[in-house]
């Protein structure tokens, strides 16, 4: 391995960070899209990326190939973890959604997440990928790769400690965001449902939580299509404040 031509090595340094990127990079990661087209795609990063980030890879990393691979994917595989972990919000505002407007029995299956989410929250989630694609966010994912060889260069890798911290800071960044995304609903939900409760209180014998239940989903739709645009806009915004505070 270390007898390999230090072009060739080269490469292979960056494609191993690329590539530990763009396997956790939502919609980029999407199992939905074939794994060769996430290859092919891997590929022409690292190809586009060489001329600019080719010179910061030393020669000493270059001798210890092997061992220099495996950090460079770890340290690729936590920085794509840091920025899905913060595009997760959009999922759990749609989890939080459906909760509160009676959609959370209305599964789907995911396969970015492994397993069945609420309908809503798949919704969400894809939208809010159109959305950052479509503005430009995704290209501060890529400048986050380009940053990351200031921050944690070749050869080492980075502080387990502080690569932590920063997971739980953006766990909490996360959370609160869907929490805030989520919040004309959840007022929604424990308006409607207080107004359920005393109803029932008035008239104990009909069973007003089952009629009603049209209603919670007529409304709760309602409120979600008022302000589906202005939701989409402040996950983006938030993201790419995310981004640039610290990633790009």
């Amino acid at each position: 391995m270390n007898a390999l031509p230090a072009e060739t090595a080269v490469f292979l340094l960056l494609f191993a960070r690329v590539g530990g990127v763009l396997m956790m990079l939502p919609v980029f990661s999407d199992e939905s899209v074939p794994a060769q087209i996430r290859l092919l795609i891997a590929l022409g990063m690292a190809l586009g990326l060489w001329g600019l980030l080719g010179p910061k890879i030393p020669v000493s990393a270059q001798n210890a190939l092997v061992s220099t691979l495996i950090a460079e994917i770890m340290v690729g595989l936590a920085i794509g973890a840091i920025v899905r972990i913060m595009f997760m919000a959009a999922v759990m505002a749609g989890a939080l959604i459906s909760l509160n407007i009676g959609l959370s029995s209305a599964l789907v299956f995911d396969p970015s997440q492994g397993g069945q989410v609420p309908l809503l929250s798949k919704f969400i989630a894809v939208a809010a990928a159109v959305v950052c694609l479509s503005l430009g966010v995704h290209h501060l994912w890529i400048g986050a790769i380009v940053k990351s060889y200031d921050m944690f260069p070749v050869g080492g890798l980075p502080p387990a400690a502080d690569f932590a911290q920063l997971a739980i800071h953006t766990v909490t960044h996360a959370m609160a965001l869907a929490l805030s995304l989520a919040a004309p609903l959840l007022v929604y939900g424990i308006v409607f449902n207080a107004a359920l409760g005393l109803m029932a209180r008035l008239a104990p014998a009909i069973q007003i939580f089952f009629i009603a239940q049209p209603l919670n989903l007529l409304l709760g739709l309602a409120i979600l299509a008022t302000l589906f645009g202005t939701i989409l806009a402040a996950f983006s915004t938030e993201m790419a404040n995310f981004m640039q505070a610290g990633w790009s």
